[in-house]
């Protein structure tokens, strides 16, 4: 089990470029295989998840060629794909197993899809029900856990009210509806991610929206001449991966950072505005759109933090960097307060137990809550090191990596590997940027 040493340091600066977004890498990868032809996607993201996805495609018979961060996928088709030998595994991650479960709905053939232990533990009854309604036969642990038994087939379309905000159980839905007959409709009661019904339009689908409500016009028929088209693609940085870098050069008052060609979707940016409501110095520049998706740069400066209460119908938009932000919260002036978001307990680990007792153990005042938690500020007295059990989870990991740069002392992150998850390289790019910073 490989260990990382956080220093104490007093900036972060230089130029960053991130590996590819994994959201829209999962989808476009996906898509790709199921395109009439050989697609090319160029800044792949290096995460071990989006490898779990192209590993199930690879078993599911399309040809699959990685060279460096650009990936080339050949798809036969919406019917092209075939039946693995063996189970499919997930590994550790969700967006695979939730996205392809859409998929594999729609096949003529059965699927045992699986993945590690972790996985093993992540409820899947919210993709279950929606796909059984529409015709899909699925068997799973206790009618909820992985491994899953997909029986494919003819499917229905479906109006499905969301009864939670999910982008990953929207695309599953919105990935099944390609393979049934009208028009298969989403309605989510809070905004989530639209990575899945923009890379579906690029790809050649017919995708409408009307408020909340996504819809998607089948291709089922084996005999017309509906097919996704393959695409030669640009995947932006991930945003995700960079909110660790804002976080810590905000923190930190000497910092200068630049950060090239970021994904900026608007229902991924609410980040950049709740960090400029802090009070943190990040603007974005050279604003462009490409393939549906907005990219820019982003330049960050050390810059005294006010903290912040997330609730809401901001949660779902915030939920992938919540971790960073109650790990920020003992480095500003109110401290940081997360409410409605016990979708954190259903994460790679129950992030908001791991969040609290590795905050604690760095001296930090947390009230943990069943939905969330109260980190206090600065007030509470300075972070010091401690030794850090991210639970096998890669933002765990990365979050307290950037909170030991603020603390008094060394902290130590256990199980550092498992950053690779998402974010192979962070630990080196951190540790570049720290040496730029404070030569």
């Amino acid at each position: 089990m490989k260990t990382e040493l956080i220093r104490p340091i007093v900036s972060l600066s230089g130029p960053l470029e991130l590996p590819g977004d994994k959201s829209i890498s999962h989808r476009y990868a996906m898509l790709a295989a199921l395109a009439d032809g050989t697609s090319e996607l160029r800044n792949f993201a290096a995460a071990r998840d989006c490898h779990s996805t192209l590993g199930c495609l690879k078993s599911l018979g399309a040809d699959v060629k990685v060279e460096g961060t650009t990936v080339k996928i050949t798809g036969h088709g919406l019917h092209g794909l075939k039946s693995s030998w063996r189970a499919l595994d997930a590994e550790n991650s969700g967006t695979t197993i939730r996205l392809l479960s859409g998929i594999l709905s729609g096949q003529e053939f059965s699927t045992k899809i699986t993945g590690d232990a972790s996985l093993q533990k992540r409820p899947m009854k919210r993709v279950i029900a929606p796909l059984r309604q529409m015709g899909a036969e699925i068997r799973a642990k206790d009618d909820n856990f992985p491994p899953l038994e997909i029986h494919g087939g003819k499917l229905r379309a479906i109006h499905y009210e969301m009864p939670m905000a999910s982008a990953q159980v929207k695309s599953a839905v919105l990935l099944a509806g390609l393979y049934a007959e009208g028009i298969t409709e989403v309605a989510e009661p809070a905004k989530t991610r639209d990575h899945t019904e923009l890379a579906l339009e690029e790809f050649g689908a017919l995708i409408k929206k009307r408020g909340r409500t996504v819809a998607i016009h089948g291709m089922a028929s084996k005999n017309g001449h509906a097919a996704l088209r393959p695409k030669s693609l640009d995947v932006p940085g991930d945003l995700s991966s960079a909110v660790f870098f804002i976080a810590a050069a905000s923190m930190l008052p000497e910092s200068n950072l630049y950060i090239a060609n970021v994904g900026l979707n608007p229902t991924r940016s609410a980040i950049l505005d709740f960090f400029q409501q802090m009070g943190a110095s990040v603007s974005v520049l050279h604003l462009q759109s490409k393939q549906g998706e907005l990219i820019g740069d982003i330049s960050v400066k050390g810059s005294p933090l006010k903290g912040g209460f997330i609730s809401g119908d901001l949660v779902p938009l915030l939920i992938d960097e919540l971790p960073m932000l109650a790990a920020l919260g003992p480095y500003t002036e109110q401290g940081i307060e997360i409410r409605d978001a016990q979708e954190l307990r259903v994460k790679e680990s129950d992030r908001i137990a791991a969040l609290a007792g590795n905050l604690k153990r760095m001296g930090a005042k947390v009230e943990e809550r069943p939905d969330g938690l109260r980190v206090e500020g600065r007030g509470a007295g300075q972070l010091r090191g401690a030794e850090i059990d991210p639970r096998g989870d890669h933002r765990i990991a990365m979050a307290f990596a950037v909170a030991g740069l603020g603390a008094s002392s060394e902290t130590l992150i256990l199980d550092a590997d498992c950053a690779g998850v998402s974010f192979p390289a962070f630990f080196a790019e951190l540790r570049r940027l720290s040496a730029s910073g404070n030569q």
